[in-house]
Order: structure tokens, then C-alpha cells, then sequence
């Protein structure tokens, strides 16, 4: 199980602290919306969750299949568009374009594309979720 620790810190406007078991790092609002732009802000955070836990699927998948991967390039962009099923309303929709670069015939990239897609967090992303809020006074 994953766990993380959110601290607000308001003497550097929306500057969020994000601690982990072992690592610690800033997260911040983009100037244009009044942050100080000190770390990623929130929705790249996510696509770094999701590129970063992508590359390492892929690391592990190619290392188990015995194949020479070289390296991995993944560029992610979310933006908001138009739901077909649903007229007027809006859905988010991320864009994950992944370059790799090995020897590799089709047969090989097809099944690399179907491993991305069975990254954890692109399955969180996709598949059904509940998000508990408690919400306590100090």
C-alpha cells in the first residue's frame, strides 16, 4: 500500500510539501494561477505517475522477455475535450506518445504497447475508483 503526507505550506502561498517512506519534494500552483511555480504542479504530478510507472512496466517487461531496450522517452499531455457520449459535456483525455529505442520487429512494439497499457497506474487511471474524503479540525 502507498502512502503519502500532503503539508500545506501557507507562508509560500499554495506550496505543498509531499513526503513519502523515503523521499520528500515540493508541489506548487503555476504562477498564472498565483502559485510560485517551486515544483510540478498537481496535473503533472499525475502524468509523471503515469509516465514514470509506464517506463518502469516496460524496464521490467523487455528484462523478463530478454530483450535489449536501450532506452525509453515518454511524453504526456492532458487536455479537456469534447465527450462523445455525452454532447456539451467535457472529459479529460491524456495523450502518453512512448518512444523506445531497440531492436524491436512489430510484433515486439505491439506487445510493448500492450504492457504499457497494463502499468498499475494507467489501470487506476482507467478503471474504476472511490476516493474516501475525511476532513478533520486540528
Amino acid at each position: 500500500m502507498a502512502q503519502v503526507t500532503v503539508k500545506s505550506n501557507t507562508s509560500k502561498k499554495y506550496q505543498q510539501e509531499i513526503k513519502s517512506a523515503a523521499h520528500s519534494f515540493v508541489s506548487d500552483a503555476p504562477e498564472a494561477v498565483g502559485g510560485l511555480a517551486t515544483g510540478p504542479d498537481p496535473h503533472e504530478l499525475l502524468l509523471a505517475s503515469l509516465g514514470s510507472c509506464t517506463a518502469i512496466t516496460l524496464e521490467m517487461y523487455a528484462a523478463k522477455k530478454g530483450w535489449d531496450l536501450k532506452s525509453i522517452n515518454i511524453d504526456l499531455q492532458e487536455e479537456s475535450v469534447d465527450d462523445p457520449a455525452n454532447p456539451g459535456k467535457k472529459v479529460l483525455k491524456i495523450t502518453r506518445d512512448i518512444k523506445v529505442e531497440g531492436d524491436f520487429d512489430a510484433e515486439q512494439i505491439e506487445s510493448l504497447k500492450s504492457a504499457a497499457d497494463r502499468c498499475p497506474i494507467h489501470k487506476i487511471l482507467n478503471g474504476p475508483k472511490h476516493i474516501d474524503t475525511v476532513l478533520n479540525k486540528n
